[in-house]
């Protein structure tokens, strides 16, 4: 098996920068909604180690093994939160939840825009074939080759979080957005019922058959717009 060392850090980089701008989104927003735990934890950081001592196994050991057996990398992450406070406001406790998929939406369109730029400027041209790290190609002379790869393996992680976590199954993020269309009573008896284990396990099963599945199609209308408008 060949191992592209370069490749394998490129990818680990773009997902713990991508992972921490999300885990710390969720954090600061718990912190404006009234509950320190994560802000006093460390987690309100753009510093990727809290985040990694917290989840070690999620953010260092499998997205590495993922990498560099071919896998994008993927892991996983969290920002502690107080049960209490989530109960006692459940649509604050739903924003928090958010937070985290749109900071990653934010990073994918900060990304296409940059691209979309490029593109104007003829720095990068529309490739021949598109793969995730190859959105657009360096136009003059490979001159913004590393540029073109960031900006592309950016935008498909981003792309990728804010889809898999979307998904309104625990322990998703996604499940902890549906409070905000709930009346408050039945939010807090939704968060008393899917806060139970076993729909941890149905909710992973849920990802591995379908979150790919769900992610390509998404992934090509963000691609379509990105080309239609250039």
């Amino acid at each position: 098996m060949n191992v592209d060392i370069p490749l394998i850090i490129g990818w680990y980089a773009v997902f713990v920068f991508s992972a921490t701008v999300h885990e710390a989104s969720h954090a600061w927003i718990a912190n404006l909604g009234g509950d320190p735990t994560a802000y006093e934890g460390g987690q309100v950081s753009l510093n990727p180690l809290p985040h990694m001592k917290r989840e070690p196994v999620g953010m260092i050991v499998i997205p590495l093994l993922l990498a560099i057996i071919g896998y994008l990398p993927f892991g996983f992450a969290s920002a502690p939160y107080d049960p209490r406070w989530a109960y006692s406001h459940p649509k604050r406790a739903a924003m928090m939840a958010l937070a985290g998929p749109v900071s990653n939406l934010l990073l994918a369109l900060i990304c296409m825009m940059m691209m979309w730029l490029g593109l104007q400027m003829h720095f990068f041209n529309i490739p021949d074939s598109i793969g995730f790290m190859q959105i657009v190609t360096s136009a003059p002379h490979e001159t913004f080759d590393g540029m073109a790869y960031l900006l592309s393996m950016l935008f498909s992680m981003n792309i990728l979080l804010f889809v898999i976590n979307m998904m309104p199954v625990p322990p998703l993020d996604g499940s902890g957005v549906l409070p905000l269309f709930m009346a408050q009573n039945t939010a807090r008896r939704y968060l008393e019922i899917v806060n139970q284990p076993f729909l941890f396990f149905i909710g992973i099963f849920l990802v591995w058959k379908l979150g790919f599945e769900i992610f390509l199609p998404v992934y090509q209308i963000f691609i379509t717009i990105l080309y239609g408008f250039s």
